[in-house]
């Protein structure tokens, strides 16, 4: 707290200041308002030193600057949260990007797959068609060739029967060649 004798020593060192800035006439120190001025200001700072008003504006801004240092503290653990969260987007867009290259890939080798295992029923399913087709045809061949000497055999039987039956005589020789004309049946078919 300020006390009377540092307000008094002001008071003088105020007073010489004034005397020696010029030729004014020089009036007593209770005469002069500045004095009073003075001491009005002394007593008001120390009604306020005594009231502890010092010690709350001290106060208000200690709890400002705080206050204001929780806030700065606040801002950078949101400022650290929000490049966390932005490194985990960044680190889950590469692994979508990622996992969509692998699946295209995947996809491109399946479809490569199947086409490739399409080509080869197809041609697997081509060729045994063809071979159905091949023994169907050597089938109707067979029994056209087959069909063919039976009549064949048929008309050389009836050829032979007409030229022996005009060449020998009726009687004798019949049941023989009946005989043989059986034979030579069951030979050529």
């Amino acid at each position: 707290m300020i006390s009377l004798a540092a307000i008094a020593a002001i008071a003088a060192a105020a007073a010489a200041a004034a005397e020696e800035a010029g030729g004014h006439e020089s009036v007593g120190l209770f005469q002069d308002t500045s004095f009073y001025v003075l001491i009005a200001f002394a007593i008001v700072i120390g009604v306020f030193a005594r009231a502890g008003v010092h010690k709350m504006i001290l106060g208000g801004l200690d709890k400002r600057a705080a206050k204001i240092a929780d806030e700065i503290n606040e801002a950078r653990k949101m400022r650290e949260e929000a490049q966390e969260l932005l490194a985990s987007y960044q680190r889950r867009q590469r692994e979508a990007e990622e996992e969509a290259a692998a699946i295209i890939e995947a996809a491109k080798k399946d479809a490569k797959r199947l086409a490739e295992e399409a080509r080869t029923k197809i041609a697997e399913q081509t060729e045994r068609r063809t071979k159905a087709a091949e023994d169907k045809i050597a089938r109707a061949e067979a029994q056209a060739i087959s069909e063919v000497r039976g009549q064949t055999a048929d008309l050389a039987i009836e050829a032979a029967r007409t030229i022996i039956r005009d060449r020998m005589d009726g009687g004798s020789q019949g049941p023989f060649i009946d005989r043989e004309i059986a034979g030579l049946r069951d030979k050529l078919n």
